[in-house]
Order: structure tokens, then C-alpha cells, then sequence
């Protein structure tokens, strides 16, 4: 029986990454050096499986970091609209303290299911939900098995996890950081379904129902 996997990876580290700074809009900093060795050791660990596609958002550090993957296959970046971190809106460039906290309690009010409220001159949880999910489904239309790469952001990709898989509670999300270059790896199930195998070396609990999205 085939199947589809498809991995949610963040990219590699970048400067803002060093310095705590919220960094969202595209087409942001490159890698550091660090950064591009762990995109060496993501295509290393990947080499061995069925690769068949690899997805990048537009930001320079996601798709440098695809780009070794889908080299180490023989594969094209697939540079992909919607994929982009969520964004910052008014705490954009910074790494205060409280705005970094600020920010991280809007986000964390997503996961407890208030998607609709809004990162001040920023996003909602809900649209950045509707830019991603329907690249997801483009993604299940086109590929019915294999492993398909998406990278892209860590806050973004932590919630599209939480919200696709039907094993994930969303406070394990929450509390569940995705570290560069780390993977959150779903699998396809009946129907348009998903179920989390691995969220960056960890296995999720088991879950039950979601809030409504």
C-alpha cells in the first residue's frame, strides 16, 4: 500500500535566530555558517528516503536550506507562495522581552483555540492557516506517496502540525518547540486525514478532538 509522508521542517539557523529577534518578513536574513551545516546534516539523514518533492516558502533561509535537500535528490525547489512565517506585525525586528512574550501569547491563545485573534499589525492563527492549508492539499492532490519536504518556519509550521493532525493535542504543539532544522513528520491517512509520526524526535500522545478552526 502506498503512502505519503510529508515532513514540516524549519530551516536553517540564521542571525536573527542568534539574536532572539522576531523575523518574519520575507526575504529576511540568509544562513549562517551553522545554518548551512545543518541543512547538510537535514539532506544527510534524508538521503536515504523516497524524496519526490521538495516545497520552500519564499524567505532566502528556507529555500537555502531546500535547496540542499532537493540537491542531495536531483529535485528542484518547488519556492512556494503562503508558506512564509506568521507575521510579526508590530514586534517585526524586535527581541524585547515583553514583546517577544506578547507575541508568544497571541500565538499560544491559537493553540487554545482563539485563531481568530490578531498579532498587532500582524496575522491572525486563521489566516495564516488559510495561506498554508491549501498548499497542503495541493501538495496530497499531486503526490499520492513518498515523502514530500516542506520547509519553512517554525511558528507557521507548528501550528498547520497542530491543526492537520488528528494525533496532536494542541497544547503538545504549544509546548513543543521546532528547532532548526528539526521536522514535524505526518503521514496521510483515510480520507483527507493526518497522523503525526515524530514532532522533532518526539512521539506525540495520544490526542482527542480538536477546538474548531
Amino acid at each position: 500500500m502506498s503512502t505519503l509522508r510529508l515532513l514540516l521542517v524549519r530551516h536553517g539557523q540564521t542571525e536573527s535566530n542568534v539574536r532572539s529577534v522576531l523575523d518574519s518578513r520575507p526575504p529576511g536574513p540568509p544562513l549562517t555558517a551553522t545554518g548551512w551545516r545543518q541543512a547538510l546534516e537535514l539532506a544527510e539523514r534524508l538521503a536515504a528516503e523516497p524524496v519526490v518533492a521538495v516545497y520552500s516558502s519564499v524567505a532566502v533561509r528556507a529555500v537555502e536550506t531546500a535547496s540542499v535537500v532537493a540537491g542531495r535528490h536531483g529535485l528542484d525547489v518547488r519556492v512556494t507562495d503562503g508558506l512564509h512565517e506568521v507575521f510579526c506585525g508590530d514586534y517585526e525586528g524586535s527581541n524585547a522581552r515583553a514583546d517577544v512574550e506578547a507575541f508568544v501569547g497571541v500565538y499560544r491563545a491559537w493553540h487554545a483555540g482563539d485563531v481568530d485573534l490578531q498579532v498587532p499589525g500582524g496575522e491572525s492563527g486563521r489566516q495564516v492557516l488559510d495561506r498554508v492549508l491549501p498548499v497542503v492539499s495541493r501538495i496530497r492532490r499531486e503526490h499520492a506517496d513518498g515523502v514530500v519536504v516542506l520547509v519553512g518556519h517554525s511558528a507557521a509550521l507548528r501550528l498547520v502540525g497542530s491543526t492537520l493532525a488528528a494525533n496532536v493535542e494542541a497544547v503538545f504543539a504549544d509546548s513543543h518547540f521546532l528547532p532548526n532544522c528539526q521536522a514535524i513528520t505526518l503521514e496521510a491517512t483515510d480520507g483527507d486525514g493526518w497522523r503525526c509520526l515524530d514532532w522533532a524526535g518526539v512521539t506525540p500522545p495520544s490526542a482527542g478532538a480538536h477546538p474548531p478552526v
